[in-house]
């Protein structure tokens, strides 16, 4: 498997010196629930530093946090969740996951029929609502760039992959990762889990689902259904909450104006860089908004 090559990063999108607002990229975050706040802002946190408009749906909760917030993102619009279908439209690309939660034990309605946004919304139960959620939107919008992470990832089914356009990026931990590859035994591939290398597997999976992985750990690996690539690096104070959110804001913005690959990887890239940066000043004592802090700095350092 190759090496992410930093020559990759000049391929990267540059606002035009003449550009107008809303020309370099306009993300959609649709995340948060009413026990995790933090996550869906970490990934809004970096990304309204990168695009010029975030369009931010979460929980009334959360929209009210990020409201308060407002100084942070002038450019950001808080949207309801039923009204979100309007923005989809309108973005450039769209992250759905951080700070979702999942049911615990599986779902317990698998004939419920979706037919629209309010009828989610009036589900009782907040993981179902991430299930139904992720699974409508994919379902409708099959041509839209998207961002799978955290609680939107954690109840994908990898069949929903199938029906997009082969832009969308999932970014699993391990754990995330062992869950969703599983599937793969139904299709027939049961030796192939069992025998191969992690990295095949990965390479297998956005190969059979027509995605790009992000396999996040000490080393990223990111696949998509033509290559592979690894990126090493980052250090233990990447471990903490909320990287990984931060991560997912990350490429999610990239993926506005460049191919998602490249978003990927780039971003996992930065991410890394940005990681041992901090470490130079401040050893493993740097936390998730840190990161967010740093990754524009090492951005410029980089990339001019």
């Amino acid at each position: 498997m190759k090496e992410f090559d930093p020559e990759a990063l000049k391929k990267l999108y540059v606002p035009p010196s003449g550009s107008h607002k809303g020309q370099n990229g306009k993300l959609l975050i649709i995340g948060g629930s009413t026990l995790f706040h933090a996550a869906s802002l970490w990934a809004l946190q970096i990304a309204s530093r990168i695009v010029d408009m975030v369009f931010f749906s979460s929980v009334k909760e959360n929209n009210m946090i990020v409201h308060e917030l407002k100084k942070e993102f002038r450019n950001g619009i808080i949207v309801p969740r039923n009204e979100i279908e309007s923005y989809i439209e309108e973005a450039d690309a769209v992250l759905i996951g951080p700070g979702m939660t999942r049911v615990e034990d599986g779902i317990s309605n698998f004939e419920f029929r979706i037919s629209n946004l309010q009828e989610i919304e009036n589900l009782k139960d907040e993981g179902e609502q991430s299930y139904y959620l992720t699974k409508y939107l994919l379902a409708k919008y099959p041509n839209k760039k998207w961002v799978i992470d955290a609680g939107a990832l954690q109840m994908l089914e990898p069949e929903w992959l199938l029906q997009l356009r082969g832009s969308a990026v999932i970014t699993p931990h391990l754990g995330e990762f062992e869950r969703v590859r599983l599937k793969m035994k139904d299709l027939g591939f049961k030796k192939e889990i069992e025998e191969e290398s992690l990295g095949k597997q990965v390479e297998l999976f956005a190969k059979v689902f027509n995605c790009i992985v992000l396999l996040k750990g000490e080393m990223d690996t990111i696949c998509s259904s033509e290559e592979c690539i690894s990126v090493s690096g980052g250090n233990a104070g990447m471990t903490k909450g909320g990287t990984g959110d931060v991560l997912a804001g990350l490429v999610a913005a990239l993926a506005c104006n460049n191919d998602s690959f490249l978003a990927a990887t780039a971003g996992s890239y930065f991410n890394k860089k940005a990681g041992e940066s901090l470490f130079e000043k401040v050893g493993y004592n740097f936390n998730a908004s840190d990161l967010a802090d740093e990754i524009p700095r090492v951005m410029k350092q980089l990339n001019g």
